[in-house]
């Protein structure tokens, strides 16, 4: 089983591979140029690892919330290789990701997005019986909502943390906010998020894979 993953929901590429003995992951801060050097790095990722995209059985992809543009990039790519190749997707919430890569077993986790317009995406998790849940659903919500929904003692990660820091500390009792290594998505978390719903059959398709918009529909791009 060999899986290709990319987020593009954030300025950083998230990048994971499984060639079916080892992971690897690439990271890497493009802030706005993801559409201009995706494949070209996809390319250059595979090719250091021996392989082709014809060898992929699966593919992964985050699909936000986060940036628009970054998600239809990244839903596109993966999409347009899906079809061709006729493989299936697996669909991942960047929150999942980012919530991934804490190991605490005892706190809630609350990865929070700045999402503009002084909003937060942001959901909390807790790892229960080794597995990470989600406790809540995938929100967007002012300052002022999202310091009331952090639990005591929750751990807090993402680049919202830059914004509010200081109001999260003095609002929250107990609160950790964990540093910029917390801050992004990572290839390797994607991977094991992938490989942990492949095994349980959560697939889908080119066709009915959507990306998380949670801005109102006034504020989303309408058909013309």
């Amino acid at each position: 089983m060999r899986i290709l993953g990319i987020d593009t929901t954030t300025k950083y590429l998230a990048l994971g591979l499984w060639d079916g003995v080892k992971s690897y992951e690439y990271n890497l801060d493009l802030g706005r140029r993801h559409a201009a050097l995706l494949i070209p790095t996809i390319k250059r990722v595979l090719e250091a690892a021996d392989l082709s995209i014809e060898g992929i059985d699966y593919f992964a992809c985050g699909i936000g919330p986060g940036s628009f543009t970054g998600m239809r990039v990244g839903l596109a790519t993966i999409k347009g290789l899906a079809w061709v190749l006729k493989k299936p997707i697996v669909g991942i919430s960047t929150l999942d990701i980012l919530a991934k890569s804490v190991r605490d077993n005892n706190a809630y986790i609350v990865p929070a997005i700045d999402a503009k317009r002084n909003l937060i995406y942001c959901s909390i998790f807790k790892i229960i019986n080794g597995a990470l849940k989600r406790l809540a659903p995938y929100m967007l919500l002012s300052e002022n909502e999202f310091l009331k929904k952090v639990p005591r003692n929750a751990l807090v990660l993402g680049d919202a943390v830059s914004l509010y820091k200081e109001q999260i500390l003095i609002s929250v009792k107990g609160v950790n906010i964990l540093d910029r290594d917390y801050w992004y998505p990572r290839g390797g978390n994607l991977i094991a998020l992938a490989e942990e719903r492949i095994k349980s059959k959560r697939l889908q398709n080119a066709f009915d894979i959507l990306p998380i918009y949670l801005y109102p529909k006034d504020c989303q791009i309408r058909k013309a």
